[in-house]
């Protein structure tokens, strides 16, 4: 299968669970993101990481992964989103030292944090993007400007993740999709990425 580049777009902070952030990618050569839920502490890694004049006093955990690979010759050459499983995304390093190749298993919030360190470009499959993948771009006629009678805000507004997901579950497929469709609009990609997963385990 055919590996697609992806960029980050950036990071958002969730509108519903406490402490987490929507880490958003982009295809570099189409028009879909994929958003990932991420911790704080993996959010904060990537932004400073992203932020070349911020250096924290004493070095992240990613910072120490840096230089502890820099010193011992190992070099982060690219990162694989390779697998996705009940809304949760997989990842690799593809590791290379002495010119011998080496797969290591990662958290996609650790494995990213790690390719802005060593600048290693991040891939997908075509798979995982036409499942999980959202349009950056819709047709205006394809824009739903209200979720027949349940305002997003009310799905995926102050309260827990579970309570959004037991409101999630009452809606029609066609309500999801109207609902997914408003979340893109407003650019609220990690309740597009809730709302997306709920879609997927009705398909």
């Amino acid at each position: 299968m055919s590996l697609i580049q992806l960029d980050i777009k950036g990071i958002s902070y969730s509108q519903t669970q406490s402490g987490a952030y929507a880490l958003v990618l982009t295809e570099i050569d189409g028009n879909r993101t994929l958003p990932i839920v991420i911790g704080a502490f993996e959010a904060q890694s990537i932004a400073i990481a992203l932020e070349k004049e911020i250096k924290p006093p004493r070095p992240l955990t990613h910072d120490l992964f840096k230089t502890f690979s820099d010193r011992f010759q190992i070099n982060v050459t690219k990162v694989i989103i390779h697998k996705l499983v009940d809304g949760v995304f997989f990842s690799s390093l593809i590791c290379e030292r002495d010119g011998l190749e080496e797969i290591i298993d990662a958290r996609t919030s650790d494995a990213i944090a790690l390719a802005t360190r060593f600048n290693a470009p991040i891939f997908t499959y075509e798979a995982i993007l036409e499942k999980a993948g959202i349009y950056l771009k819709l047709d205006a006629e394809e824009i739903i400007s209200d979720t027949n009678d349940y305002e997003l805000e009310e799905i995926l507004g102050e309260d827990s993740d579970t309570n959004s997901e037991n409101e999630l579950s009452k809606l029609s497929l066609k309500e999801l999709n109207e609902a997914l469709n408003n979340a893109v609009s407003q650019e609220d990609y990690e309740a597009a990425a809730i709302i997306r997963d709920e879609i997927d385990k009705r398909v």
